[in-house]
């Protein structure tokens, strides 16, 4: 009898913080968790997200049997509007995390198109049975309501996923991860565990909920001036506990921002979040009120270019600018690669003469990922025969493989694997066998774009040297009818140019007499002689677009 196999590879998350995508295929059927995002690093010139490439599964879509989310942050649900126009399947989650996926398909306008089932509430999560697949979920701590571990049925065993998770014993909304469960689980027994890595490097236990809580409460009813604190706007916990702080300080609170006020209508819709009805005003209510009565929320605590508080720290916000003595506080910890974009924004809020508390300044921000502490303690009641590390960086993923070899576990069951890396898992053995192709998808003005490596190319390097234009005019026997025309811009000063360039036309001409007879690589004759005369004389090499037109010249009559 042929022995049953279970294939489980990512086309996002694993390499990488963001873009989260794990596929269990088997001959039968594909089953995927999660659809992320990416958010681009500052060299991405002109991209918006990024998402998994799933190339791979367009040939496939008849396995597919569904989406299954573990909670609704946007590197786990973001990519969907996109690949729902690729491939459609069911789409599975808790009603607040398929609330925000709603939200992101209603704005597309694919809400039609999709396949929403919801696995119900709290305390009452249904199984769901998609052929040779049998799941089912255990509620976590996170910092978003709705998240959930869940358990995968397959024909070789049993395969758990913790999504993201902690352990917080001292949660405020949320019952505390359901430890019973988990425990149950892996009494039952689990062949293979893949966990979150994210926090794999940090000591001890994350931060409680309630700690955050209790500092923005002190900290608000201690601050002079207005309040202008920015947080993720899928943190619903993080912004309950400033909806209490406001509250007992006697102020009110101006939610600014679309991303913001949409995600707390679907939570307080939902009963996730509760937010007084005389608690909030609008920004033009505001304007009649002492500053010291006022919190302003918002997003932009990671910098992002387009977020409320990066373009109030710009000066760009239409109706928000920063008065001297406000208190701006940043309820967050830096996203690896957003540490840049943070350091501006502060000091642009500090040179408008705010007060900016941020970091390790005070205890504003409890991590949603697990450290090493919580790590070993899902290790030791799953209890699986093999480790599957996932979500980070491949620091992380190693770290998380050395907490579990202190638990106990042997080396040789526990298995780092890279995106597109293919792990076998059979009921007697596992391992990394073969590779399929994965890379990005990147996203523009709301849609896929072409864009690939090499226009980013020529985007980096507009930006980083600027460009150079060559309009060459010949006749049809390839004689110069007039001088080159060199236009430039972003390369060099106006000034500098203007020699620079003269000389650059000198070498047009040189190099025109020269491959006169050898029309069909004279723009590239040109372009080197160019490049190699821009670089010696600069040390930058800019973008060069040449331009020859043939004009034929009329005999006289």
């Amino acid at each position: 009898m042929k022995e049953k196999k279970l294939s489980i590879f990512s086309l996002g998350g694993r390499g990488e913080v963001g873009n989260n995508m794990i596929v269990f295929e088997n001959e039968e059927d594909i089953l995927i968790l999660d659809a992320g995002v990416l958010f681009p690093d500052e060299d991405k010139y002109g991209i918006e997200l990024i998402i998994p490439d799933i190339n791979y599964l367009l040939d496939k879509k008849e396995k597919i049997r569904g989406i299954i989310f573990s909670h609704g942050h946007e590197d786990h649900i973001g990519a969907v509007p996109y690949i729902l126009e690729l491939i459609n399947p069911p789409l599975f989650g808790t009603d607040l995390t398929l609330g925000l996926i709603e939200k992101k398909l209603k704005d597309a306008g694919l809400l039609d198109k999709a396949k929403l089932n919801s696995i119900g509430p709290y305390g009452n999560y249904r199984k769901i049975k998609l052929n040779t697949f049998e799941i089912e979920f255990c509620h976590v701590n996170h910092s978003i309501p709705g998240a959930v571990a869940m358990r995968i049925k397959t024909p070789v065993g049993y395969i758990v996923y913790t999504g993201d998770f902690k352990f917080d014993q001292t949660p405020l909304s949320n019952p505390q991860t359901d430890f019973e469960v988990l425990s149950d689980w892996g009494k039952e027994g689990v062949l293979a565990l893949l966990g979150d890595s994210t926090n794999s490097e940090r000591e001890g236990h994350s931060l409680s909920e309630r700690v955050v809580a209790k500092t923005l409460e002190n900290s608000f009813l201690l601050t002079r001036g207005r309040i202008i604190i920015a947080t993720f706007s899928s943190n619903i916990d993080r912004i309950q506990q400033i909806v209490n702080a406001t509250r007992k300080s006697g102020r009110k609170m101006v939610i600014t921002g679309k991303s913001m006020a949409n995600t707390i209508e679907i939570a307080a819709n939902l009963g996730y979040i509760d937010i007084p009805p005389d608690t909030l005003i609008s920004i033009e209510e505001a304007k009649n009120l002492k500053p010291e009565q006022i919190v302003l929320l918002m997003t932009g605590s990671q910098g992002e270019y387009r977020a409320v508080l990066s373009r109030v720290a710009r000066g760009e916000h239409r109706e928000i600018a920063i008065i001297p003595g406000d208190t701006v506080y940043l309820s967050s910890s830096p996203i690896p690669g957003n540490e840049k974009a943070i350091g501006e924004t502060i000091n642009l809020l500090y040179s408008l003469g705010a007060r900016v508390i941020y970091g390790g300044m005070m205890d504003l921000h409890a991590s949603g990922h697990a450290c090493k502490e919580e790590i070993k303690l899902m290790l030791n009641l799953i209890r699986p025969k093999y480790l599957i590390p996932v979500h980070g960086e491949f620091r992380h993923l190693y770290h998380h493989a050395q907490i579990a070899r202190q638990v106990g576990m042997s080396p040789e069951n526990i298995l780092i694997a890279l995106n597109g890396d293919i792990i076998v898992l059979g009921e007697k053995e596992a391992k990394i066998e073969g590779k399929i192709n994965t890379g990005e998808l990147y996203i523009g003005g709301n849609q896929i774009s072409a864009t690939g490596a090499i226009v980013l190319n020529d985007r980096k390097m507009l930006a980083e040297n600027g460009f150079v234009n060559v309009i060459i005019a010949l006749d049809s026997a390839g004689n110069l009818l007039d001088n080159p025309v060199l236009i430039s811009r972003g390369f060099v000063y106006n000034k500098e140019a203007e020699k620079l360039l003269e000389e650059a036309k000198k070498l047009v001409v040189k190099t025109l007499e020269e491959e006169k007879k050898n029309r069909s690589f004279l723009k590239k004759s040109i372009y080197q002689t160019l490049n190699k005369y821009f670089y010696e004389k600069t040390n930058r090499s800019p973008l060069i677009l040449i331009e020859i037109m043939e004009i034929p010249v009329l005999s006289p009559v």
